[in-house]
């Protein structure tokens, strides 16, 4: 009989340290709780001003600012810039477009435009000072 009694205390014992242990494991997450919400705050209270640091917005292409060229449309971000290009002739845009955002060299495009390379050059370098003009840009200085 003692042998059982002796087991029970055994369980009895085993049963209050798992006890000790689960309630010491809650005080302790609880504490956890406290100190997070001590230290942090819910995006629901910031501010507007904090907010807008966090915010991410998606900027979609304008249709006034996409080109058409050979086939492919060519986005130009800088409204500015956009505008100074929409208001060349079209054989001018061609050539400053195929170089500058589609990275074709003068041989391309003139192979692609039926020009000789030196006409594309030319048409190419005075396109880009007559938008330099337009646009009041110094390029050049950097």
């Amino acid at each position: 009989m003692k042998s059982q009694s002796h087991e029970e205390h055994i369980r009895h014992t085993f049963d209050a340290f798992c006890k000790k242990v689960l309630r010491n494991e809650a005080r302790d997450y609880l504490d956890e709780i406290v100190r997070k919400r001590s230290r942090e705050i819910s995006l629901s209270e910031l501010p507007a001003e904090a907010m807008a640091q966090f915010a991410a917005y998606d900027r979609y292409f304008a249709e006034d600012s996409a080109f058409d060229i050979l086939g492919c449309t060519v986005y130009v971000d800088n409204p500015e810039l956009a505008q100074a290009i929409a208001a060349l002739p079209k054989d001018k845009q061609e050539v400053i477009l195929l170089f500058y955002f589609l990275e074709m060299s003068d041989y391309e495009i003139a192979r692609r435009l039926n020009m000789i390379r030196r006409s594309v050059t030319y048409r190419r370098t005075s396109t880009l000072k007559l938008l330099k003009e337009w646009i009041g840009g110094n390029a050049d200085e950097k």
